[in-house]
């Protein structure tokens, strides 16, 4: 993340999306004014006293973009790099992603600028706590539920929730998804996005016509979304050629055990040196490897013009928010390469987070396998829609823009229905 220039802050890329989808649409100019701003933004300073006395000041946000499907809906990450701009552009990603699954949901985001893993665990609840404390006020059941994101999990979620049932003086588990399986969690809510993933890159496989037995994988990052992929994929019989995170990467040609790799990862933190790959690699090496598939799961702007250029890949699933740059993504289009968007293949979180929601509003749950069958469903259907939607355009469009174009048309539609556009 860091420092973006206007080419490549998230904000603006999301904005030029919406704009242009809304122009090949010929919808109203109204439609852009009423999408291209968040209809509330809260900023606000977290005090949190830290293990050694002293008072830090953090910044957190919460942007909720547009609720005429439903509630503002959103992770919280925690980050040092996260700004509001970030925090609008997710927000418009998630309506627009609510928009391509057909969930009731609208678009939302959190973050705390912080330094996660140089915190204890007691800093990071009171930071948790303190972040809840100031949002309280925007977030509910019916309002915005937030879920976890980069550098949050299980645990933070519970830490949300109850402080936020303490200031409320009342059990609503359904305020936040997420949450560990005794406290109202969904099962399969972990692994969702991941296998989301799967199924969107099946889908695509299915679409193009090439078998995922023996297709060659790639994944950047190995972290929830990375790792689940990556574990699902290879079920299907994919081979796991490379992985790379923020340390450093590893290799093999005849492939890497997802599952093993999952374990070292978890107990070092990092996929580097893993004892049983036969070498290391970079991730612009990754990128540049002459594989079927890969998975970009970590963070924004990863693949840029340049990056693109040197893919070979036939298929990218995007894991990640906004890992393409507009700018990569013409060349990818030139390129014949075919990339499952963000707002499709990353929605199996928010879908199985939906599942949550609703497990907590009429206190009965499903099971694992309950929950997986209906979320290959959504995301079959979802593939489908969109797929079909860039096929039957009257002109040569990708699936991202398809995508937007799906989204908008569905919002749009229930903003006129409503009256908050002419």
């Amino acid at each position: 993340m860091g420092a973006q220039s206007k080419e490549n802050n998230t904000y603006e890329i999301a904005k030029k999306s919406l704009k242009n989808a809304i122009e090949e649409l010929d919808l109203s100019t109204e439609v852009y004014e009423r999408l291209k701003d968040c209809d509330r933004v809260l900023e606000a300073t977290l005090p949190v006293k830290m293990d050694d006395g002293s008072l830090h000041i953090f910044k957190g946000y919460r942007a909720q973009h547009n609720n005429v499907l439903g509630p503002y809906k959103g992770g919280v990450r925690f980050h040092p790099e996260v700004d509001l701009d970030e925090a609008k552009a997710l927000s418009i990603w998630m309506t627009i992603k609510c928009a391509v699954a057909r969930i009731p949901f609208g678009g939302g985001k959190g973050a705390v600028a912080c330094e996660p893993l140089q915190m204890s665990p007691q800093e990071l609840e009171r930071l948790s706590r303190q972040y809840i404390r100031s949002m309280a006020p925007i977030l509910g059941a019916r309002m915005d539920i937030p879920a976890p994101d980069i550098n949050t999990n299980a645990q933070v979620m519970t830490w949300m929730v109850d402080e936020y049932c303490q200031l409320k003086g009342c059990g609503e588990p359904g305020m936040i998804t997420g949450k560990p399986l005794v406290l109202g969690g969904s099962a399969g809510r972990e692994t969702a996005t991941g296998q989301g993933v799967m199924f969107a890159v099946r889908e695509a496989a299915k679409a193009l016509n090439f078998p995922l037995k023996n297709a060659t994988l790639a994944v950047q990052g190995y972290g929830n979304v990375g790792s689940s992929a990556a574990r699902f994929l290879v079920k299907e019989g994919c081979k796991l050629v490379a992985v790379a995170d923020v340390f450093g990467g590893v290799y093999d040609e005849d492939g890497l055990d997802a599952e093993e790799l999952y374990r070292y990862c978890r107990q070092t933190g990092t996929v580097k040196d893993y004892p049983e790959s036969k070498g290391s690699i970079t991730t612009e090496e990754l990128f540049a490897l002459d594989c079927d598939i890969i998975v970009p799961a970590a963070l924004e702007n990863q693949i840029t013009a340049e990056v693109a250029s040197k893919i070979k890949a036939r298929l990218i699933g995007e894991g990640a928010n906004g890992p393409t740059t507009p700018e990569a993504d013409e060349v990818l289009k030139e390129k014949g390469v075919f990339v499952v968007p963000d707002i499709l293949a990353n929605s199996g979180g928010v879908t199985t987070s939906y599942f949550e929601w609703v497990q907590n509003n009429y206190a009965y749950y499903w099971t694992a396998e309950e929950v997986s069958r209906r979320l290959e469903l959504k995301m079959v259907e979802a593939f489908s829609h969109v797929y079909e939607y860039m096929q039957n355009f009257n002109k040569e469009i990708t699936m991202r823009e398809a995508a937007f174009m799906y989204a908008v048309q569905r919002l749009a539609e229930a903003m006129k229905l409503r009256g908050w556009v002419s």
